[in-house]
């Protein structure tokens, strides 16, 4: 896999524009819908449990995210990830704050062990948690956990999906291969729901690319670039105009500036070119 093969990718998404179901936490849908419109795709938020199943089923890529729990958003998850699952819609799993409460954390394994989970996408400490090894956690936020690889290739392995932690280079495991993107800005961890954003365009690019690998590390790849090119067009002025040149970014990024910043490395493993 070569910057051709992620250019490729986003190339495609911005032609076929997929529509990608998020049902997602309060305090992050109107930034995640915005990011999504930015890269090319189209977001819909349905948390209804009367439509979450439906929306599913037409949807490029569902994506979970447990931000802002309610029993009622647990139950539209799980229909709709159902639906998903029936119509081979890819899921992806993003557990905010897993290991915080014990809710978080038997809401996350459970999403897990009931639904045909595509990726799971979240920082060291919350991937950790999930997988019972533990990590330091500030409320929704990560703290410190293990060796990221070790912790993604660990979830992957026990999971059965694809595994990205997050941090301040990106892993991406299969439990046979795996890959680091670096890259990014330290002010993505300044503005909320960046990481909240990042599960959605990586659910873009799954409903554009069958590989759950292959979609990952071309997300991953994607956002990285666009956080260093909006770092730079921010300059001094802090995390309000970074969040938004990150949108302005997302819609400018383009195959020479990954071929500048985007950095991947297989650390373990083969990724594939082409398809």
């Amino acid at each position: 896999m070569n910057i051709l093969d992620i250019a490729g990718m986003l190339e495609k998404l911005r032609a076929e524009k997929p529509l990608v179901h998020n049902i997602t936490n309060m305090v992050v849908t109107n930034f995640t819908a915005n990011g999504l419109l930015a890269l090319g795709a189209s977001p819909v938020m349905a948390h209804a449990a009367e439509e979450a199943a439906d929306m599913a089923g037409i949807a490029g890529a569902l994506v979970l995210n447990i931000g802002t729990l309610t029993s009622p958003v647990v139950e539209s998850m799980k229909l709709a990830g159902v639906s998903a699952g029936r119509n081979s819609v890819p899921i992806i799993l993003d557990p905010v704050g897993a290991g915080a409460t014990a809710y978080r954390t038997e809401t996350g394994r459970s999403l897990l062990e009931e639904l045909p989970v595509s990726i799971l996408r979240g920082n060291a400490a919350e991937i950790s948690h999930l997988a019972g090894k533990g990590g330091e956690i500030k409320g929704v936020d990560g703290g410190e956990a293990g060796n990221p690889e070790h912790i993604a290739e660990l979830a992957a392995k026990l999971f059965n999906t694809v595994t990205v932690v997050t941090g301040q280079e990106d892993i991406v495991a299969d439990g046979k291969t795996i890959v680091r993107i670096t890259g990014g800005s330290s002010l993505l961890t300044k503005v909320t729901g960046t990481g909240c954003l990042l599960s959605s365009v990586i659910g873009a690019f799954h409903a554009i690319e069958s590989d759950s690998l292959k979609a990952a590390a071309g997300a991953l790849a994607v956002y990285s670039a666009a956080a260093e090119m909006a770092a730079e067009a921010a300059g001094s002025k802090g995390p309000g105009t970074f969040q938004i040149e990150l949108l302005n970014s997302l819609a400018l990024v383009k195959a020479e500036d990954l071929e500048k910043r985007a950095g991947i490395t297989v650390l373990k493993g083969e990724l594939q070119n082409g398809n």
